[in-house]
């Protein structure tokens, strides 16, 4: 095992694949001579030259228009959106097109691309913080991948790159310095494989991306106080593994979902029907949710800390639902 970064393991993926499989090429704004908006990228026009990390226009939907064709014709590309926010001007492209083709075409062609982009937050204001992993999640046709550690984004970025759908791939910009163990030897991890971070019996604790740290800081604290909280890391959002969410729930009796983003009409609400649908017997009280504030993020450091869900409200959630019923 290694330590490394997010950033260099989502690199590490990248650089792999690319060695692998010479159809496999990068473009996007930056991606080359800047290496990308996250550095990601960087140093992989040296290694790999212009043809194969593209440069691109200020233009999203050409970018992802590009890899929609070039995927049509035999090509794996992997499409980088500075900010998921900027892939709302790709949205047509990724769900009109990426996502329909193989059902347009009766399986005839395939469109085996990635589009990476970040979500997240950090003083960046209301049109560049949102975390918006619903709406693709929301479209059949793709899959929507949303790693939370280095691990998982090592592993799961290369699967992305072999699958022959369409992948939205997101990362978080509040996780690319943070480090942890990476294995040495070359892996794939399953698109479409919770992970069961931590196990408990008391209550079930579930989240992905950037939350599932909250999340498992959460569950450190509360074990304190006598409260063992299994967590569930999700990973993927579509496909969605809901079976270890609904095995744990129907052992601890109790649950609650943590979300980055806004908690009307989100992923946790789908999750949240789904543990009531599945799992009703089971529970002894509400499904509790965690999720931010539903406000256009302000750009004030102080007011944005407000917004965005941390342990705290982890925490006091679990309790809420560990002793209500």
């Amino acid at each position: 095992m290694s330590v490394m970064t997010y950033r260099e393991a989502v690199a590490r993926g990248l650089r792999e694949e690319m060695r692998r499989d010479k159809n496999v090429y990068i473009l996007g704004e930056e991606v080359g001579v800047w290496g990308g908006a996250y550095a990601v990228t960087r140093g992989f026009l040296d290694e790999f030259g212009p043809e194969r990390v593209r440069d691109t226009p200020i233009a999203e939907m050409a970018i992802a228009g590009c890899a929609i064709g070039s995927a049509m014709m035999g090509m794996k590309p992997v499409a980088e959106l500075m900010t998921i926010n900027f892939a709302i001007l790709a949205l047509d492209q990724i769900g009109n097109h990426a996502a329909k083709l193989h059902h347009m075409f009766n399986g005839q062609i395939t469109c085996p691309i990635v589009v990476r982009t970040a979500a997240g937050w950090g003083q960046l204001a209301a049109t560049h913080s949102q975390s918006l992993e619903v709406w693709f999640a929301h479209l059949p046709g793709l899959k929507v991948v949303m790693p939370g550690t280095p691990a998982d984004a090592c592993g799961l970025i290369k699967a992305a790159i072999r699958d022959p759908d369409p992948v939205v791939f997101i990362e978080n910009s509040k996780l690319y310095n943070r480090k942890d163990e990476v294995p040495d030897a070359e892996y794939l991890l399953p698109i479409g494989k919770s992970d069961i971070k931590r196990r408990g019996r008391h209550i079930t604790l579930v989240s992905w991306g950037r939350m599932i740290h909250e999340t498992l800081d959460a569950a450190e604290q509360l074990k304190a106080e006598g409260v063992e909280a299994e967590v569930i890391d999700l990973r993927t959002l579509r496909p969605l593994d809901f079976e270890p969410v609904a095995a744990s729930v129907r052992k601890t009796n109790r649950a609650v979902i943590v979300e980055e983003g806004w908690l009307s009409f989100g992923v946790g609400a789908e999750l949240a029907a789904r543990i009531q649908e599945e799992c009703f017997d089971h529970l002894d009280a509400p499904v509790g949710r965690v999720a931010a504030l539903e406000v256009p993020l302000p750009y004030s450091k102080p007011l944005e800390a407000m917004c965005i869900p941390g342990a705290p409200q982890i925490i006091a959630a679990a309790k809420k639902t560990l002793y209500r019923g």
